[in-house]
Protein backbone atom coordinates (compact mmCIF):
# COMPACT_ATOMS: atom_id res chain seq x y z
CA UNK A 1 0.00 0.00 0.00
CA UNK A 2 2.87 2.47 0.69
CA UNK A 3 4.21 2.04 -2.76
CA UNK A 4 1.01 2.89 -4.05
CA UNK A 5 1.15 6.07 -1.61
CA UNK A 6 4.37 7.15 -3.04
CA UNK A 7 3.00 6.91 -7.07
CA UNK A 8 0.12 8.71 -5.82
CA UNK A 9 1.93 11.86 -4.73
CA UNK A 10 4.37 11.45 -7.09
CA UNK A 11 1.78 11.69 -10.03
CA UNK A 12 -0.12 14.74 -7.67
CA UNK A 13 3.50 16.31 -7.54
CA UNK A 14 3.59 16.33 -11.27
CA UNK A 15 0.29 17.63 -11.63
CA UNK A 16 0.61 20.54 -9.71
CA UNK A 17 4.25 21.66 -11.39
CA UNK A 18 2.25 21.17 -14.55
CA UNK A 19 -0.13 23.52 -13.37
CA UNK A 20 2.48 26.18 -11.90
CA UNK A 21 4.09 25.86 -15.54
CA UNK A 22 1.43 26.04 -17.98
CA UNK A 23 -1.76 27.80 -16.68
CA UNK A 24 -1.08 31.10 -15.97
CA UNK A 25 -4.72 32.56 -14.74
CA UNK A 26 -4.51 32.70 -11.02
CA UNK A 27 -7.72 31.73 -10.20
CA UNK A 28 -7.65 28.70 -12.56
CA UNK A 29 -4.42 27.17 -10.98
CA UNK A 30 -5.67 27.31 -7.66
CA UNK A 31 -8.21 25.66 -8.66
CA UNK A 32 -6.65 22.70 -10.10
CA UNK A 33 -4.39 22.65 -7.43
CA UNK A 34 -7.16 21.82 -5.08
CA UNK A 35 -8.78 19.81 -7.43
CA UNK A 36 -5.40 17.50 -7.48
CA UNK A 37 -5.29 17.53 -4.01
CA UNK A 38 -9.10 16.40 -3.62
CA UNK A 39 -7.94 13.71 -6.07
CA UNK A 40 -4.87 12.40 -4.58
CA UNK A 41 -7.15 11.74 -0.98
CA UNK A 42 -9.55 10.35 -2.83
CA UNK A 43 -7.15 7.88 -4.34
CA UNK A 44 -5.24 6.59 -1.43
CA UNK A 45 -8.93 6.24 0.48
CA UNK A 46 -9.96 3.86 -2.38
CA UNK A 47 -6.15 2.28 -2.61
CA UNK A 48 -6.91 1.64 1.25
CA UNK A 49 -10.37 0.00 0.76
CA UNK A 50 -9.36 -2.04 -1.89
CA UNK A 51 -6.07 -3.11 0.42
CA UNK A 52 -8.35 -3.37 3.55
CA UNK A 53 -11.05 -5.78 1.72
CA UNK A 54 -8.25 -7.94 -0.06
CA UNK A 55 -6.53 -8.61 3.24
CA UNK A 56 -9.91 -9.25 4.90
CA UNK A 57 -10.98 -11.62 1.72
CA UNK A 58 -7.52 -13.52 2.41
CA UNK A 59 -7.74 -14.03 5.58
CA UNK A 60 -11.72 -15.32 5.83
CA UNK A 61 -10.47 -17.62 2.84
CA UNK A 62 -7.47 -18.60 5.05
CA UNK A 63 -9.41 -19.79 7.97
CA UNK A 64 -12.14 -21.45 5.80
CA UNK A 65 -9.38 -23.62 4.06
CA UNK A 66 -8.00 -24.12 7.48
CA UNK A 67 -11.34 -25.53 8.64
CA UNK A 68 -12.01 -27.75 5.40
CA UNK A 69 -8.53 -29.54 6.46
CA UNK A 70 -9.88 -31.01 9.74
CA UNK A 71 -12.91 -31.81 7.92
CA UNK A 72 -13.27 -36.17 8.48
CA UNK A 73 -14.08 -36.62 5.17
CA UNK A 74 -13.58 -40.84 6.30
CA UNK A 75 -16.72 -40.22 8.37
CA UNK A 76 -18.59 -38.47 5.95
CA UNK A 77 -17.98 -40.81 3.18
CA UNK A 78 -18.89 -43.96 5.61
CA UNK A 79 -22.32 -42.19 6.32
CA UNK A 80 -23.23 -42.13 2.34
CA UNK A 81 -22.13 -45.44 2.13
CA UNK A 82 -25.02 -47.98 2.17
CA UNK A 83 -24.28 -50.90 5.00
CA UNK A 84 -23.72 -54.10 3.09
CA UNK A 85 -25.98 -56.96 5.10
CA UNK A 86 -24.46 -60.19 5.78
CA UNK A 87 -26.62 -63.35 5.19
Amino acid sequence: MFALDTTIDNIQVGQKNFVKTFVQNETMAETLTKLVDVNAEYSKKAVKLGSDTMTTLVEETTKLAQTAGKFDYTKMFETFTPKTSKK
